[in-house]
């Protein structure tokens, strides 16, 4: 079940038509066949019916379902599969009111089911593996633009780097390793990004995240923005000054950010066709999704899916999402 990979909706339908199918690929992915106590891992664990299971230790009962984001939902596993193939293989996401239409639920269930999933796509962004190699640093901002708004929305003073009415997201990418073989440039790894909503863009904010995933020594590469500057203690710093419209450095063409900026523009795209809001509440959750899409593009996609399956044991409740 584990190797078979999924090229359309349809076959994710039919190989999980029904809920028992659903549950017993999650027991197999979680528990590899052999349940175990979400309240006490060594507990003995009695199994009844329903697919319920009873712990020895703790008296409870419980399911594959509990302590996951599956945990509580009234939406029928099978509906839940269907939207995590949507979500993972859109390159751009999915809106709450497209995946309402797709799965026949409410817009507010399908809101709530995006991000009980966004809530595991985290997993990736937190690996604490450091990157080497050459990387590029770089943030962007997500928020409406200006000249869109009605003349009595308008934000004083919000062009540019300004974050009073955008959300600025730190982001860095580690360039995918390639070899010319028989003349033909091979990819021997795919690159990876790694990136951070943050309240401001000052030297504070940028350089701990930046120190945290990034190797001492490493090729560094950003644009001239002040809260990189002292980098170069730690860094083999290069800067790419786009203030004089310099995007390239010809002496040495490998010293660019165009590879993060390709991620921003696929993180925009997304933005403003998609979405077209995203609240500061909620933005790390979004880019938690693009940072997972992104980082597994390569996986094959029954892959991907397994890969965040095995990883879903994260409950959000519908208040945590709400709460101001």
């Amino acid at each position: 079940m584990f190797n078979k990979d999924f090229n359309s909706i349809l076959e994710v339908a039919r190989e999980f038509s029904t809920e028992q199918k659903c549950i017993e690929h999650l027991e197999a992915l979680y528990w590899n066949n052999k349940p175990v106590s979400p309240f006490h891992e060594d507990s003995k664990v009695y199994k009844c019916k329903g697919n319920k299971y009873k712990c020895k230790t703790s008296g409870k009962y419980f399911t594959v379902k509990t302590g996951s984001m599956f945990d509580n939902t009234k939406i029928e596993l099978p509906k839940w599969f269907m939207a995590i193939y949507l979500v993972i293989n859109h390159k751009k996401g999915i809106s709450s009111v497209q995946l309402g239409r797709d799965l026949q639920i409410s817009q507010k269930s399908a809101w709530h089911m995006l991000h009980r999933i966004r809530a595991c796509f985290g997993i990736e962004n937190d690996i604490d593996d450091k990157f080497d190699g050459i990387c590029e640093a770089d943030e962007s901002f997500f928020g409406g633009k200006n000249k869109n708004r009605h003349k009595d929305k308008k934000v004083e003073q919000s062009q540019g780097r300004s974050f009073k009415d955008k959300t600025p997201v730190i982001g860095v990418l580690q360039r995918g390793e390639s070899e010319i073989i028989d003349g033909k440039k091979v990819m021997l790894s795919p690159s990876k990004v790694k990136c951070i909503a943050v309240e401001n863009t000052k030297k504070e904010s940028i350089q701990p995240f930046i120190k945290s995933f990034v190797e001492k020594d490493t090729v560094l590469i950003s644009d001239e923005w002040h809260g990189y500057r002292g980098l170069e203690n730690c860094y083999d710093h290069h800067i790419v000054d786009h203030a004089k419209k310099q995007y390239v450095d010809f002496d040495n063409p490998e010293i660019h950010s165009n590879s993060i900026e390709g991620f921003w523009g696929i993180m925009k795209r997304s933005y403003n066709g998609i979405h077209n809001w995203w609240s500061r509440k909620h933005i790390q959750k979004y880019v938690d999704e693009h940072v997972f899409r992104f980082n597994l593009r390569d996986l094959k996609t029954s892959d991907r899916f397994n890969h965040l399956l095995a990883n879903s044991q994260v409950r959000t409740k519908y208040k945590q999402l709400t709460a101001q």
